[in-house]
């Protein structure tokens, strides 16, 4: 009976017989003690940047104004044809915005090795198989870049479309058949793979503003974009 009576008790109360260590499966992330995780190396990277330094903060400026100063540009332009009139041409409008756009990003990677150069290197990132990621990241980067200008053409990679300098149909090859905006991607892992040979935790950082930037970028450019082509393919309907 006593036997019997010990078993009946283990079964009514199940949970007292589990070992305290061990986590409820169930509990999720609240069984989790954050103070004993081992944050030395976000530390130890963190404290090779600063983001109060004058180029830090110039690249971070560049940065998020590019896709903001040619997504304005642009729909100011689709909206009142300004610089075509001024210019005389929507081609040679586009041009010169185009070419805005290449100083630009020219601007932009300067600002962004000149803030990689002024602050500290991480000596976790100075290794062969970093530097030789980073080699083959911003070749992968050009690839993108160069084969989407390419396949685009100078109006279509420099916003042709807000123009009025439509395509006649959607390109759907190389690079567009692997990755949806290459330009942009391309450009990111441009800049990832120079951090990354640049062993530089700031880099990294201004790398992801980069990033955001562009997704920020994509996500009014492609509804706008396909609304242009839905216009033009309404007024061939009623034509």
């Amino acid at each position: 009976m006593r036997g019997s009576d010990a078993a009946a008790a283990q079964n009514k109360h199940p949970a007292e017989n589990n070992p305290p260590g061990l986590l409820d499966c169930c509990g999720g992330l609240g069984n989790v003690d954050y103070s004993k995780m081992d944050l030395t190396l976000v530390e130890g990277f963190l404290r090779h940047i600063n983001f109060h330094d004058s180029s830090f903060c110039i690249a971070v400026i560049a940065i998020i104004f590019n896709p903001f100063f040619w997504n304005v540009v642009a729909r100011w332009e689709h909206h009142t044809r300004g610089l075509s009139r001024l210019f005389g041409s929507p081609y040679l409008a586009c041009y010169s915005l185009g070419f805005v756009i290449i100083l630009l990003n020219v601007f932009r990677s300067h600002s962004m090795t000149v803030a990689m150069k002024t602050q500290a290197r991480w000596l976790v990132m100075e290794r062969t198989d970093v530097f030789y990621a980073g080699v083959a990241l911003m070749v992968l980067g050009t690839v993108l870049v160069v084969s989407s200008f390419l396949a685009l053409g100078f109006t279509g990679t420099f916003l042709g479309d807000y123009f009025g300098i439509l395509m006649d149909e959607k390109v759907t090859g190389f690079p567009f058949s692997i990755i949806e905006n290459p330009m942009y991607w391309g450009s990111t892992a441009n800049y990832f793979g120079l951090a990354l040979i640049g062993a530089s935790p700031a880099g990294l950082v201004l790398t992801v503003v980069v990033a955001v930037a562009y997704k920020v970028a994509i996500s009014f450019e492609g509804p706008f974009t396909e609304q242009i082509y839905l216009q033009r393919h309404q007024h061939r309907k009623h034509d």
